[in-house]
């Protein structure tokens, strides 16, 4: 006879019903009920609400945003995760703690903190203002709220490729001659790649949906620093339902697009991750 492993779960029809039944109950349902309500409405009629001047004007601020501030994260906390794996220094294990302070802070307290700290009179803002910049109640803003509630995403998401990562490979790279930027261009860039796109794209589909950390510090004015949640919002309050369903369809439908390239380009990075020893 031949012995069965132990598995402490049940068998697989029955976990894999349970998955099947989580996942229908909990997003295909609900997604599914939202996109037979937007698409019973007349082709001329969800056009017209998807594409108004005002609707428009808050993808471009919403995404745009989104995307710069899944850049900035992507750089700097490539070099946040880093200092926190390569050094060894006093007050490490706190700043390493405050990385997740985002997650834990509720988002409403961080857009209030934010827009206190760059308003006109706020501790940053005041040495803003004179060189002509201001971050609060402005787009900027936006980009500030949303690279603050994304950086986690980023270093948690590098840290343990960080870790595992030899450095006999670096030092080994350093032997015949490499500097210290070919090195990291060749040898551990192509290691981190496929992680950092991860992180960017975490990053990135945490902005978008974004809303309390947001609407302190953004303004909120129409066409301008209006982001496309709050919109929805609003449209809800209006009672016009129609309308609130179509922006949530078009960003889900984008959100889905650029996932599905950020997905692609992973697994582009994972098959040059499987090359970067003959480019080293």
């Amino acid at each position: 006879m031949r012995s069965q492993r132990f598995n402490a779960l049940p068998g697989f029809g029955l976990t894999l019903g349970y998955t099947l039944f989580y996942l229908s109950v909990i997003v295909l349902i609900p997604l599914g009920a939202l996109f037979a309500r937007v698409f019973e409405l007349p082709a001329e009629e969800l056009w017209r609400l998807a594409t108004n001047p005002r609707a428009l004007a808050a993808y471009r601020l919403t995404f745009g945003a989104a995307f710069a501030a899944a850049l900035i994260n992507a750089v700097f906390g490539t070099i946040t995760a880093w200092v926190l794996v390569r050094y060894d220094f006093p007050g490490r294990r706190f700043l390493d703690a405050l990385v997740d302070f985002p997650f834990a802070l509720p988002t409403a307290v961080a857009g209030l903190t934010l827009s206190h700290l760059f308003a006109g009179n706020g501790w940053i803002g005041r040495f803003l203002e004179p060189l002509g910049i201001k971050a609060a109640f402005t787009p900027l803003g936006v980009v500030i709220a949303l690279t603050f509630v994304g950086l986690p995403f980023v270093v948690r998401t590098l840290q343990p490729v960080l870790e595992d990562f030899e450095r006999e490979t670096e030092e080994a790279a350093a032997t015949l001659g490499a500097g210290r930027w070919r090195t990291f261009l060749t040898v551990v860039a192509p290691c981190l790649l496929p992680a950092l796109i991860t992180g960017f794209a975490l990053a990135f589909a945490r902005a978008i949906g974004e809303y309390g950390s947001v609407i302190f510090i953004a303004g909120n004015k129409p066409f301008q620093s209006e982001i496309a949640p709050l919109l929805i919002i609003i449209r809800l309050e209006e009672y016009e339902y129609a309308g609130a369903m179509t922006i949530a369809v078009v960003m889900l439908l984008v959100s889905f697009a650029m996932l599905a390239v950020i997905n692609l380009l992973e697994r582009w990075a994972s098959r040059f991750q499987s090359y970067s020893p003959h480019l080293a």
